[in-house]
């Protein structure tokens, strides 16, 4: 599977297992069928209106003006406003592991979300993504159009798989759960567990130096305290359990089982 490598700031590389044209055709076509029963739904709603209307015209012609604005809305809207509501992520993508991110590691904005779907109807053409199809298979980050002009990748969003030989010497605890890992950004979560995977690879020094600038990045964001940063590693255990617990990944001890 190819990777999106991004070096950060502490000299810890991350890897971003990109998505390729199988797992996105999936989430697309969950995507699609969530569609149709949404459709098939404002379309009754459009019809009982309809007979409605032949009693009062004014108010019938309103409502079938909201509900094809509606229809209009789904069709051009849907990917867009779950992208730029749920951090890169569709009903569709979130079933499939799926979320677009900016080329850089961060999360998607408002901007970008809508921008790579404005060009979703060329991609679509001439039937079934042809265009997203043929530009994916020659691109080496698997980017259709749109990917192009919002500066976006589709990666895959599983916990890493850990060494079976490596052990975390935290407990999993609810001692995690005072920490609101929610205001984690996925890029901040991946910088955290590659360190973790990667420390015993690193001089003491540089592991003890890089542990400590992780801790001071994520501070702000998680209102930690002096005292929750006295053992940075540990503290950084704690944190990607408890987010594994948030997100249903499971221990690492788990994830070392074949």
């Amino acid at each position: 599977m190819d990777n999106l490598v991004i070096e950060t700031p502490e000299q810890i590389p991350l890897e971003f297992p990109l998505a390729g044209i199988g797992s996105r055709f999936l989430a697309l076509a969950l995507d699609t069928g969530l569609q149709i029963i949404a459709w098939a739904i404002l379309g009754g709603s459009a019809y009982a209106v309809g007979l409605r209307g032949l009693h009062q015209p004014v108010r019938g012609v309103w409502m079938t003006a909201l509900i094809v604005f509606l229809l209009f809305l789904l069709q051009s809207g849907y990917f867009a406003i779950f992208e730029a509501l749920w951090n890169g992520q569709t009903p569709g993508k979130r079933l499939m592991n799926l979320r677009v991110i900016e080329e850089s590691g961060r999360p998607i904005t408002v901007y970008e979300a809508v921008a790579r779907n404005l060009l979703r109807i060329i991609d679509s053409i001439p039937v079934l993504y042809g265009v997203g199809i043929i530009s994916a298979l020659v691109s080496a980050k698997s980017k259709r159009l749109g990917d192009y002009v919002a500066g976006t990748v589709v990666v895959h969003e599983k916990a890493p798989v850990l060494d079976g030989g490596l052990r975390w010497e935290t407990a999993a605890s609810s001692h995690g759960a005072r920490f609101d890992v929610s205001r984690l950004t996925p890029g901040e979560f991946q910088l955290v567990e590659a360190f973790l995977l990667r420390r015993k690879e690193l001089a003491e020094s540089v592991r003890r130096d890089a542990a400590r600038k992780i801790v001071e990045r994520l501070s702000p964001r998680l209102a930690l305290t002096a005292e929750d940063a006295q053992d940075p590693e540990k503290l950084l255990e704690t944190l990607a359990l408890a987010y594994r617990a948030r997100a249903r990944y499971g221990s690492p001890a788990s994830a070392a089982r074949p």
